[in-house]
């Protein structure tokens, strides 16, 4: 190794899911909602003014903020926006993970958990999950640096209730205590009626899953005004332009269409129960999803050759190949047209199996 490279930090990045390009393909792996975004969004997207690319856009995304309260109803200073929730994620490990006591979340959860922890220097315990791939909330009582909880959480897809997490909070009120609620639209209950008794309470969620905006990379945070005022601080002094002109106009529109966003997050959570029934008749389990996939197991037939057997037919899902989890597929909710064509898939192979 030569001297310089001495001074270069190394890390295992996260690793997001594969992002095939077939004209014939299933895109089942990364948990993105199968519906366009709220026509308004369309509508916006046509009327940008091109000549306001060439300026900055305002800083604090004034017009998505304001919106952002106006459908919550909670005040503007409260709101932090980032550039999809995992910008406001990172943000939020390097602004209130700053103890030397370890941060605490599960040891089966959103993997970018861990590799922040790493990149900003954050000393990190995990939490095992117990054999149903539930918190053990009392595993959180100890002594901490902060405590992360995506509810429901991922791969597992397991929504905890609202009790549930009022208790970590009381158990942990000298620490920030985030609730990460990407799937929280699909059946899961939301913690932003904690935000007015526990001022150490953030919630992170995301307009990448229910509100059909991936592409458009949009997160926010709500919490305590001290909070958000700190996590705005440190982000202006990493960079202050992260949201582009395009995405706060857009963001802002989508909010405005509230019946669009509960017709699209019912269609998926409708047919989610509907292949959950199609899947266990034929051999899979599963726990009771809340999210906009489904955690599946087969009773006979390992998950890496199902996953295997579904990337040649262009139908992808995601498979970990990390320990207690090996055996088990994440297969997001897609149209009726697409879980049709897995399901059909799958029934020829498993026929086939059991010949």
């Amino acid at each position: 190794m030569k001297n310089w490279e001495k001074n270069i930090r190394e890390i295992t990045p996260y690793v997001p899911g594969e992002q095939p390009d077939f004209p014939d393909m299933i895109k089942l792996n990364t948990n993105e909602n199968p519906y366009p975004p709220a026509p308004g969004v369309t509508r916006m997207l046509k009327e940008l003014q091109a000549d306001r690319l060439s300026l900055y856009p305002n800083p604090e995304a004034k017009l998505l903020v304001n919106e952002l309260s106006v459908q919550y109803g909670i005040e503007p200073e409260r709101i932090f926006v980032g550039v999809g929730s995992d910008d406001v994620l990172g943000m939020i490990f390097l602004t209130c993970f700053c103890s030397e006591k370890p941060v605490l979340f599960p040891d089966i959860t959103y993997s970018f958990y861990d590799v922040w922890a790493k990149l900003f220097r954050v000393p990190y315990r995990t939490m095992p999950l117990d054999e149903e791939f539930r918190i053990h909330k009392e595993d959180y009582y100890t002594e901490n640096g902060g405590v992360i909880i995506a509810n429901p959480n991922a791969p597992t897809s397991i929504g905890e209730g609202l009790d549930f997490i009022e208790d970590i909070l009381e158990h942990n009120q000298d620490s920030v205590v985030v609730v990460d609620e990407a799937y929280v639209d699909f059946g899961g209950e939301s913690a932003l009626s904690l935000l007015e008794k526990y001022e150490n309470l953030l919630v992170v969620q995301t307009f990448s899953k229910s509100r059909s905006m991936a592409g458009m990379r949009i997160g926010f945070a709500f919490g305590s005004k001290r909070l958000i005022s700190a996590i705005y601080a440190v982000r202006n002094s990493y960079n202050s332009y992260t949201m582009n002109y395009p995405s706060i106009m857009c963001g802002a529109e989508a909010l405005k269409d509230r019946a669009y966003f509960e017709e699209c997050t019912g269609r998926v959570i409708a047919t989610r129960e509907r292949v959950k029934k199609e899947l266990k008749a034929l051999g899979f389990s599963f726990p009771d999803s809340k999210t906009n996939f489904l955690f599946a197991t087969h009773e006979s037939v390992p998950a890496a050759e199902l996953f295997n057997m579904l990337r040649e037919k262009h139908i992808f899902v995601r498979y970990f190949k990390m320990p207690r989890i090996d055996n088990y597929l994440r297969i997001t909710i897609g149209t009726d047209a697409q879980m049709n064509r897995l399901i059909e898939v799958l029934k020829e192979y498993l026929d086939g199996c059991r010949r």
